[in-house]
């Protein structure tokens, strides 16, 4: 076994431009260790995409080096597609046929891997095994293309935003699925817009943002980096006067405040400390609230306050921070 599953030093990817090139990749340094769930998170167009695509030997960089389970796809692609697996973000199958066909056919391509059923079994798909693809759910032929990326039982399995419009339940069953493969040894490379996803299942994040890597941790560490473990969101009433997230910033214990999408979010230290004068701040300003709770900081938080905004919507502002687009791939 390799020390790394994955090594990337000074990834760069650059595309021609209109005024000159762009780097969609810009001097990426990163390390998969054996048996890792990473995930890959960042808004649209920092460059994940790219360099998962790079990952995947879909794509070639423009410089750096990049290793897959010790091997380079310049000299070892085919020996690196038989120890890999792939799930697109969008996948198309023949809809006449039927999932245990499929899997029949995709074993073929490889030397050593798993039996049609035993992939079928891995998924929960069993009793579906002979129905037609067409006759198949949207989380149903999701799993169905992560039992295809399992059936060549990969030592690396790269998942693309696998339960992107999925049904919680359906959200739920991949989740399982990958759990799976993290207790058995393999390596995964998640990429997700959902922040719960990447704190779940995920054992190290990195954070991309212009072609660059700026954050790099387990889910718990980059939480922890807020300052805060506490995240107090609340709304004011129709008549009341305007106010920036910069008005609570003064406010006990506020470490960082944003504006949402209906209101406002603080990171505090203390909510019993950071509460009561944040009451006591709204009343002298007359100004009423129409809702008030108080959560957990989680990963999400960690992302608006790097990026200024969130993963999936990127409209809120982050005060303090530095505020900063992918087409859906065909099957093969």
């Amino acid at each position: 076994m390799t020390d790394w599953a994955i090594r990337v030093k000074d990834l760069r990817k650059q595309y021609p431009g209109r005024d000159g090139p762009v780097d969609a990749v810009n001097g990426i340094d990163l390390e998969v260790s054996p048996g890792e769930c990473f995930g890959l998170l960042g808004p649209n167009g920092a460059g994940k995409t790219t360099t998962v695509e790079i990952l995947e030997g879909l794509k070639p960089p423009t410089s750096g080096t990049v290793e897959v389970l010790g091997l380079r796809w310049e000299t070892d692609e085919k020996a690196i597609r038989e120890r890999i697996g792939v799930t697109l973000q969008e996948t198309r199958f023949p809809d006449k046929q039927t999932v245990h066909e499929l899997l029949r056919l995709f074993r073929s391509f490889y030397r050593e891997g798993l039996e049609p059923e035993e992939a079928i079994a891995r998924v929960s798909l069993e009793s579906k095994s002979n129905t037609f693809v067409e006759n198949l759910s949207g989380g149903q032929q999701q799993r169905l293309a992560v039992a295809i990326a399992l059936i060549g039982d990969p030592e690396l399995l790269f998942l693309d935003e696998p339960t992107t419009g999925l049904d919680p339940q359906s959200r739920r069953q991949l989740w399982d699925v990958i759990g799976a493969l993290r207790a058995r040894g393999r390596t995964t490379v998640l990429t997700t817009h959902y922040m719960d996803e990447a704190e779940k299942l995920c054992d190290r994040v990195a954070v991309i943002d212009q072609g660059k890597i700026i954050a790099l941790g387990s889910p718990r560490e980059l939480i922890a980096r807020l300052g805060g473990e506490h995240i107090v969101e609340f709304a004011l009433g129709g008549d009341s006067p305007s106010l920036e997230p910069s008005s609570f910033a003064g406010l006990a214990t506020v470490l960082a405040t944003r504006a949402e999408a209906d209101g406002f979010a603080l990171t505090v230290g203390a909510p019993h400390a950071a509460i009561p004068a944040l009451l006591d701040y709204l009343d002298e300003r007359h100004c009423p609230l129409a809702r008030l709770t108080t959560r957990q900081a989680s990963l999400e938080d960690v992302f608006v306050a790097l990026t200024g905004r969130h993963l999936r919507d990127g409209e809120s502002e982050e005060t303090p921070g530095n505020g900063k687009g992918r087409k859906k791939r065909r099957g093969r």
